[in-house]
């Protein structure tokens, strides 16, 4: 018999809905008793209204159905076979009424002829099925036959690149300045927007974007068949000045004469475009960090991260403050020792560092003010949003100064470079898109005593985690610094803290020796983003406090040797590159502000 003479899926289907109809209602009109049913040998199928589960029961009495056309579907009935319920197996249904006293009755009359009706409704829907699965199956080979013919026809059209052309190799941020001219680009997809007569493709170097208009024979190449977003192309043609009502990345366009794919992409399930969606959970969106770096906002947040940091040294620079590079691997702590990541070092204990401090202050005598942009590594068990185990800490070292003066340089540094970041014409567009309500910060900061904040604290009701007043003494919780500092609304330099809170190196306060000279400087939305101090200068004080913190002075010798060898006012402070980005763009946490951060328990890629 040939194909065409033979019934299709669909004919198959309504056939055999029809001859089941017939013979289910033949049936039903027969009747079968449980005894019968018993005699036979068929399969007992139990359904329970109330308690049963069509999507998770079996049939067995203990795990019913809720309905009796899912108990005759678990029994696969084929299409083409004549079967009918009663002559499939035996129903005994459960009432609501009856599940205390576990009584089940054969499936009555009237609930076999609504099974009937529901059995052809299946069946119509099976027939629905087929034929929408039979439509698609013809689209599908139609389109395959369709592309085939394309590619055969593609393979045909190959592009030439010129030599006598010339084509300038440039990269995309300069291609403003070139239009009328020829160039040569190489880059990645960003977008892709194809159409019948052309195709749009914005393209980016990690300079800028580019858009891009493919036209003519370049759109009919297997390239153009095969381009997918993020595939790496070389696009070759001439700058030109978007037409007046239209917009482009940087107000120009490359319109396509030669191009061709470097590094192709894939498309389909492990398409670019699938991987990373705004919904995506945090989890998986940090295993994909090196894809999605490559999104617009990460881009963006890394880009004016670079700036940043290249504001913070011109200003050092303009203040005559050196920069120097001390290590990373340490045999003392800082901060104390329950946050020190600690390793084997050829055998002896060493420590990756939580601060360079103590270091830029051995420099302090020969050059002077020094600075180090370098990571610190805290092991601190926390997962707040604006914790890191490693971040980019700025520190920085002044000599002969007073807290005042400390105070005054913190405050311009920040502000300076604010300035400078918001006349930069790609740092302040990206603020702008990014924190569109970023206001400045305007001196002078509020500078808030650590007791007057006490204070505060009880005056407007931020209590501490237990529900209780803060007291003197007590280091002040993360929450209710950020929520009094969002209340203020302004950068905060929180000075004078208690001397138990803070560590062994700070400068006591000559007026009330309890508390110390030093500064928090918070800002809102993230809260402490700069500590700083004026360091003890006094060798016998600071012996003091190594005992006090019951820290043995011995393997610090080079660092008690500054008070021996003159001595001398010095204060310094340690900035979190992280959360000053996370303020000045308003990231929700500071792992948006790293390049791959690293947090409690994440330590890849």
């Amino acid at each position: 018999m040939s194909n065409a003479s033979q019934p299709t899926i669909v004919e198959q289907a309504q056939d055999a809905a029809s001859k089941l109809a017939t013979a289910v209602q033949d049936t039903l009109s027969l009747g079968t008793s449980s005894e019968d049913a018993a005699k036979s040998g068929l399969p007992v199928i139990y359904v329970d209204e109330k308690a049963g589960s069509d999507s998770t029961g079996t049939g067995a009495e203990l795990a019913p159905f809720a309905t009796p056309l899912a108990a005759y579907q678990s029994l696969r009935p084929t299409p083409a076979s004549d079967a009918t319920p009663s002559a499939l197996a035996t129903f005994l249904v459960r009432k609501p009424d009856s599940v205390e006293r576990n009584e089940w009755v054969e499936i009555s009359a009237s609930a076999k002829k609504k099974l009937v009706k529901s059995i052809g409704g299946w069946r119509k829907s099976e027939v629905k099925l087929a034929a929408e699965g039979e439509r698609l199956e013809k689209e599908r080979k139609a389109q395959e036959e369709k592309d085939a013919l394309r590619r055969e026809e593609a393979k045909s059209v190959v592009l030439v690149d010129d030599p006598s052309k010339e084509a300038k190799k440039t990269k995309i941020y300069a291609v403003p300045e070139l239009i009328g001219s020829r160039v040569r680009i190489q880059g990645w997809v960003h977008r892709f927007r194809p159409q019948k007569t052309n195709y749009f493709l914005v393209v980016r170097d990690g300079t800028a974007m580019l858009q891009c208009i493919l036209t003519g024979d370049c759109i009919k190449t297997l390239d153009a068949l095969d381009l997918t977003t993020e595939s790496t192309v070389e696009v070759v043609g001439t700058i030109e000045k978007v037409k007046e009502g239209q917009t482009a990345p940087g107000g120009v366009e490359l319109l396509v004469d030669y191009w061709k794919i470097i590094g192709r992409a894939p498309g389909g399930s492990e398409a670019f475009e699938g991987r990373l969606q705004p919904d995506t959970d945090a989890s998986i969106r940090a295993d994909l960090r090196h894809l999605e770096l490559r999104g617009e906002i990460a881009t963006s947040v890394m880009r004016v991260r670079a700036l940043l940091l290249r504001a913070f040294r011109d200003r050092f620079h303009a203040r005559r403050i050196t920069e120097v590079t001390p290590p990373c691997m340490v045999q003392t702590s800082v901060e104390g020792g329950s946050t020190l990541f600690e390793f084997d070092y050829y055998g002896a204990p060493a420590y990756l560092t939580q601060s360079s401090q103590l270091y830029l202050e051995t420099v302090l005598p020969s050059l002077g003010d020094v600075y180090c942009i370098q990571e610190s590594f805290r092991a601190e068990k926390s997962l707040t949003r604006r914790h890191l185990s490693e971040y980019t800490h700025l520190e920085a070292e002044l000599v002969f100064i007073q807290f005042k003066d400390l105070l005054d340089h913190l405050e311009s540094m920040i502000c300076e470079v604010v300035d400078v970041l918001l006349a930069d014409p790609v740092a302040s567009e990206i603020i702008k898109t990014l924190n569109p309500d970023f206001v400045p910060p305007q001196r002078p900061f509020m500078r808030l005593d650590y007791r007057d904040a006490v204070k505060y604290l009880n005056e407007h009701g931020i209590t501490k985690e237990d529900g209780t007043d803060h007291v003197i003494g007590d280091d002040i919780a993360e929450a209710a610094e950020r929520k009094m500092t969002d209340q203020i609304g302004r950068p905060i330099m929180l000075i004078h803290f208690p001397k138990l809170l803070k560590a062994f190196y700070m400068q006591p306060l000559a007026s009330a020796p309890d508390f110390t000279e030093s500064v928090d400087v918070l800002m809102p939305g993230v809260g402490e983003v700069v500590g700083g101090s004026m360091r003890i200068t006094d060798y016998d004080t600071l012996m003091a406090a190594y005992k006090r913190e019951g820290i043995p002075s011995e393997p610090y010798y080079w660092f008690t040797d500054q008070r021996k060898y003159g001595t001398t006012e010095h204060g310094g402070y340690g900035l979190g590159v992280e959360r000053f980005l996370a303020w000045l763009l308003k990231r929700y946490t500071v792992r948006e502000c790293s390049l791959y951060p690293r947090w409690m328990g994440r330590a890849t890629p």
